[in-house]
């Protein structure tokens, strides 16, 4: 019964805000839109789709708002103007009570707040969707990062609200997959299924200091960036404890130019420790809005970032990372012809697809770049046009590489906030072909033979072993089979060999006893 109120709400939210056009315009069938346009009758529908959906969203509580954040960062699968709308949403709720905030910390940590911390502030800093954040200070005896540290603790109740909407979304989304016109192509069950796993993700606070310490340790000796360190006694997967960093909001760039920063070097610094995290480790923030990100005035870190939220990190792989790389080098060397042989060596673009075609498709939306300045031109958008590009020709795009293209929309807006006049590419230029060389002749040869070095050690013994298995399992199946059931006969017959020779050794035996036997004189 519960379920069912929370689907008529969510209908009649669709219907005020007239969603219903939008999706049953789309049905297969022709009295779907003919009912499409007789529900329309007396509604005014001015207010452009992406807003409608945008306010809808807000309306229908922080779960669907969270939903219509990462819908806004696939932009391979949404219209430009929806997907520009969603990317709007804010995260914006009302903290929940402080005693409730209490309670929840004490049961998770084991013990009673008095003996946890020597201060705890009961108002919270900070407030969103999934957790709450106070300030507090550890006791004098404990050891580690400090006293001052901010405590994260999850909402209560969270994981039975997120199962009952996304068990809902799951049921919408099959609608839509089975009869919407688009609904195959759109993918609507996997979106859902994407956004599962991002909200569980983000419901476990261990994961979370996990991804902060394994970020922290990448950026040791970068001297660009803060990442706060973990207090892992206090760390469970509902509340977690981190050192408290002091620093200002990245965007109150005015305080920052009083205090004496370096707008400009700043901005190129948020380029440099992105692409740091790209192609050197593979491993990114990816939530990098200025909510998240602060400068430190500390005379021993001035002018570095401060990184908070660790619940979204991106991943690449060394294919992805190769990739990307060669393909903003093309991009900005004009090679479209690369560009496009770089979509099919990906393996993502259906065999059937001409290499010609797809590079005169990438020169139509890419050409028009270069008649603006380079200090224009942005990479993030480079990727969404490229993404778009290659849904016309059915590419697979990766859910990392969308991470990825919206995370790098993210620290262009930043950067430019902060220097209008930033040039991104020649900022990361440098950077990517530096990256390129370490990747190929002799020294990354060397590098990676040094890496491995340990792994041939522990196979080289065991190769004609596994050479053997790898052969024997090399053979089809059916001819596998053939072969065992050979072995098998071959094997009853020594044996039945060896059991004959034995019964004739065994009567020559007897014969000759018989023979000395009746020989020997009486």
């Amino acid at each position: 019964m519960r379920r069912l109120l929370r689907l008529l709400r969510i209908l009649l939210v669709v219907y005020r805000h007239g969603l219903d056009q939008l999706a049953l315009e789309g049905f297969r069938h022709r009295w779907v839109r003919a009912l499409a346009r007789l529900l329309a009758l007396g509604r005014d529908l001015s207010t452009p789709r992406g807003v409608r959906l945008r306010l809808a969203l807000q309306e229908l509580g922080p779960i669907f708002v969270k939903f219509g954040q990462m819908l806004s960062t696939r932009r391979d699968l949404l219209p430009r103007d929806i997907a520009d709308e969603l990317a709007l949403l804010q995260d914006r709720v009302p903290p929940f009570d402080s005693d409730v905030a209490v309670r929840l910390i004490e049961k998770a940590l084991g013990h009673p707040l008095e003996q946890l911390f020597s201060d705890f502030e009961r108002t919270p800093v900070a407030s969103a969707s999934i957790a709450q954040v106070h300030f507090a200070l550890l006791p004098e005896e404990h050891a580690g990062v400090g006293r001052e540290v901010a405590v994260k603790v999850l909402r209560p109740g969270m994981l039975r609200v997120i199962d009952q909407d996304l068990a809902l979304m799951r049921l919408l989304a099959g609608w839509v997959q089975r009869a919407w016109a688009d609904g195959k192509r759109l993918k609507p069950r996997e979106v859902v299924a994407e956004f599962d796993k991002y909200l569980h993700d983000e419901l476990d606070l261990v994961r979370e200091a996990a991804n902060a310490a394994q970020l922290r340790r990448n950026m040791d000796g970068l001297g660009l960036v803060l990442i706060p360190q973990m207090v892992w006694d206090l760390c469970r997967p509902s509340v977690i404890v981190m050192e408290r960093m002091h620093g200002v909001p990245i965007s109150q760039v005015e305080r920052l130019r009083e205090a004496g920063v370096d707008i400009r070097k700043l901005a190129q610094s948020g380029v440099e420790i992105f692409f740091t995290q790209v192609f050197r480790d593979g491993f990114f923030h990816a939530d990098m809005h200025p909510g998240n990100i602060m400068v430190s005035l500390a005379p021993q870190t001035f002018g570095w970032y401060i990184a908070l939220d660790f619940g979204i990190i991106g991943t690449l792989s060394a294919f992805d990372k190769d990739y990307l790389a060669q393909n903003f080098i093309a991009f900005f060397q004009r090679d479209y012809r690369r560009v496009a042989e770089l979509h099919l060596e990906s393996g993502w673009v259906p065999a059937d697809v001409r290499v010609d075609e797809l590079e005169a498709a990438v020169r139509t939306v890419c050409e028009p770049q270069f008649e603006r300045p380079l200090k224009d031109i942005s990479l993030g958008q480079i990727l969404m046009r490229l993404f778009q590009v290659s849904r016309r020709f059915k590419v697979e795009i990766q859910p990392q590489l969308v991470l990825l293209q919206k995370t790098l929309l993210n620290v262009e807006g930043l950067g430019r906030q902060l220097d209008p006049d930033l040039d991104l590419w020649s900022t990361a230029q440098p950077f990517l072909r530096r990256w390129m060389r370490s990747q190929v002749g002799w020294p990354a040869l060397r590098e990676h033979l040094k890496r491995e070095a340990p792994r041939y050690a522990q196979y080289l013994p065991a190769l004609p072993r596994l050479a053997h298995q790898a052969l024997e399992h090399g053979v089809p199946s059916r001819e596998r089979d053939l072969y065992r059931q050979l072995l098998a006969e071959q094997r009853r017959t020594n044996a039945l060999l060896q059991g004959l020779v034995g019964f004739g050794l065994g009567v020559l035996a007897v014969l000759v006893v018989l023979a000395l036997w009746t020989s020997r004189p009486l």
